[in-house]
């Protein structure tokens, strides 16, 4: 069940993001303890979003200003992110996440018009929100990370003028970023159950080659459609 879990995750977190509300609760429902869960899932899921990476690496070419000027925001944010998790319940953040998956996908469709006002009209201003909303999601990444990638093409999507699989790429890279400095986190803070992180890691290592391929080959409407979708299931279970 875990590797399944870790296998649908890895695929579904390349292509939108959300996987860990299939491994967490799968965690869960097998007994572990929340906060043991929520850390061995992160760790786990690590090698899958780096497969994932690899499989966009195409449309990550020219993007290195773009992510050099990002990820330091992202791995900021997982580390905050990570020390929380040791401070406050994981209530304060589940709170918050159902309203950001909802902002987000409003954005993700209102994307090709509300992208093109900010890009031409704040364009100083919005890269200095956009840089402090990914900080804020790598928080909540390094936290929790549920729907995380969701939060995130969202916020690409209406500060960045780019095609949809482009933003998709940057969130996987960012998205691996903030799990990866998390993780590093737990490992030296927390106790581990590595089997669960090497089924996890195993399944979505190969779920992330199976994202990459199929997600990649989405135009821009599917994938606007499938990351509205898998938001809305979210909602629903999260709710």
């Amino acid at each position: 069940m875990i590797f399944l879990a870790g296998l649908y995750a890895g695929t579904i977190n390349v292509v939108v993001g959300s996987g860990s509300l299939v491994t967490f609760p799968t965690l869960i429902a097998l007994g572990y303890p929340p906060v043991l869960a929520n850390v061995s899932n992160n760790i786990g899921l690590v090698p899958g979003s780096m497969a994932g990476v690899y499989g966009y690496r195409r449309e990550l070419v020219g993007q290195r200003p773009r992510l050099q000027r990002l990820l330091p925001a992202s791995l900021a944010g997982g580390v905050v992110g990570a020390v929380l998790l040791f401070v406050l319940p994981s209530s304060v953040f589940k709170r918050v996440v159902v309203v950001l998956i909802v902002v987000s996908l409003v954005l993700v469709i209102a994307q090709p018009w509300l992208s093109e006002r900010v890009s031409r009209r704040h364009a100083q201003h919005a890269g200095a929100l956009l840089i402090g909303s990914v900080f804020l999601v790598g928080v909540y990444g390094g936290y929790f990370g549920a729907a995380q990638g969701i939060i995130l093409i969202g916020l690409l999507a209406i500060f960045i003028a780019d095609d949809l699989q482009r933003l998709n790429g940057t969130k996987n890279a960012l998205a691996v970023a903030t799990n990866g400095v998390a993780s590093i986190v737990f490992i030296i803070a927390t106790d581990v159950d590595w089997k669960v992180v090497g089924l996890i890691a195993v399944g979505s290592s190969i779920g992330g080659v199976v994202g990459a391929f199929f997600g990649r080959r989405l135009n821009q409407t599917a994938l606007r459609v499938v990351i509205v979708v898998v938001g809305v299931v979210a909602i629903i279970r999260l709710v």
